[in-house]
């Protein structure tokens, strides 16, 4: 008998940890983060993950876009500021630059789903004012020349890292590097509250804005500090009545959901990562998939897999995810799916014209996504690697053996 493919889009159950916790907040319908005047669940994330990070600070918000919004916005950008991101990232980066009323600006992207230096640096001229670096799936690219080009010119990093939870840097936490990092705990994401997010920092100046405009209205910024910090009730006292309120708060209930599950990032990382090697090794040994090698310095904690297709015509890469979606593993091809969000040239929310980046778009007609999440154990691996080898063989044909 075949296996069936595996349903990738289930999420591991919640902890049994979080029962009693969101049975406590149904009885009392104790929802609100601010209703406690200490120790809410949401306040005890804050601190948990600040921890589990090696931050000073954690801000937990309603999205992963909300962080990235309320980031640009802490910063204090001018309206119509110019914020450069990579050109290869989900269609939230883009709209939350825009939705802090400044201009995105995209560079290019290289096959290797990573920043394309070159133009990074040509485009991070005297008319940008901030940067976003997408780790899009995962990938991370040189933060080591990213931070030194940046720092040079006192630009400021904000690191979208949604997919990157996890991931490592030359013994550095991705989101960390950066002045602020921003992670999501949307359910296709390594922890798993259906929607939310969180940003981290050490600048007690910035979590203090962004803190006040996501909606800590009155003095509940004071529900923030977890013990006597100086500089933050300084930099709280001084914003005050001073900024919007957005009201971009988590729930209490979803906090509940997060927490536990910090315990077991660790170890859906290691499995994460094994999993992604088997499945890359697997393919790679195909000519007509390569997955790209990661960056020396990093440590990635995958829980999907990215690879590019060799050698077919748009045509042909259209028949191969057909012919891996008739063997029940869905292949998204980035350029060519659909009003896919993740293809640059469906912003067309951005200010003017599309812009012109060839290799971006090279790459994302010939780049695959498939889910790959921790939880799958080998055999099901197993059944995946042969559904995309035998598609790609459906449309190219068996590789001739050495001599024939």
């Amino acid at each position: 008998m075949v296996q069936a493919a595996p349903n990738v889009y289930d999420a591991e159950p919640i902890p049994s940890e979080a029962r009693a916790e969101i049975d406590r907040m149904l009885k009392s319908g104790d929802l609100f983060r601010y209703t406690a005047p200490e120790n809410a669940p949401v306040t005890l994330l804050e601190q948990e993950f600040a921890a589990f990070m090696g931050c000073k600070y954690a801000l937990a918000v309603s999205s992963c876009s909300a962080a990235l919004f309320l980031s640009l916005k802490a910063l204090g950008l001018p309206r119509d500021a110019r914020v450069l991101i990579p050109a290869f990232t989900f269609a939230a980066v883009p709209s939350s630059v825009v939705h802090a009323d400044c201009i995105p600006v995209l560079c290019e992207v290289g096959d290797n789903y990573r920043v394309d230096l070159r133009d990074f640096e040509a485009k991070l001229d005297d008319t940008i004012t901030a940067v976003i670096i997408s780790h899009m799936r995962g990938h991370t690219s040189d933060m080591d020349a990213i931070m030194a080009l940046c720092d040079a010119r006192g630009i400021p990093v904000v690191e979208d890292a949604a997919h990157s939870l996890g991931t490592v840097w030359d013994g550095r936490k991705i989101g960390t590097i950066g002045r602020v990092g921003a992670f999501s705990f949307q359910s296709y994401k390594l922890v798993n509250a259906g929607e939310g997010g969180i940003m981290v920092t050490d600048d007690a100046n910035l979590v203090a804005r962004a803190v006040i405009m996501s909606g800590a209205y009155e003095h509940n910024w004071a529900k923030h500090m977890a013990e006597s910090d100086a500089d933050l009730q300084t930099a709280f006292a001084r914003w005050q009545n001073q900024l919007p309120l957005y009201n971009l708060r988590m729930s209490n209930l979803s906090a509940a959901i997060i927490r536990p599950q910090i315990d077991h990032i660790d170890r859906r990382v290691h499995d994460g990562r094994q999993n992604h090697d088997y499945v890359a090794a697997a393919l790679n040994a195909s000519p007509w998939m390569e997955v790209p090698d990661k960056l020396d310095l990093e440590a990635r904690a995958p829980d999907s897999i990215q690879f590019n297709l060799l050698g077919m015509t748009d045509e042909e890469r259209k028949a191969f995810a057909s012919a891996a979606a008739a063997r029940g593993v869905k292949v998204q091809i980035f350029g060519l799916s659909t009003d896919n969000a993740r293809a640059f040239w469906n912003w067309q929310f951005l200010p003017g014209d599309t812009p012109d980046l060839p290799s971006t778009r090279s790459m994302l007609m010939r780049a695959c996504d498939v889910r790959l999440p921790a939880r799958l154990r080998q055999t099901e691996l197993d059944v995946i690697i042969d559904a995309l080898i035998m598609a790609a063989e459906d449309v190219k044909g068996q590789p001739r053996a050495y001599g024939t």
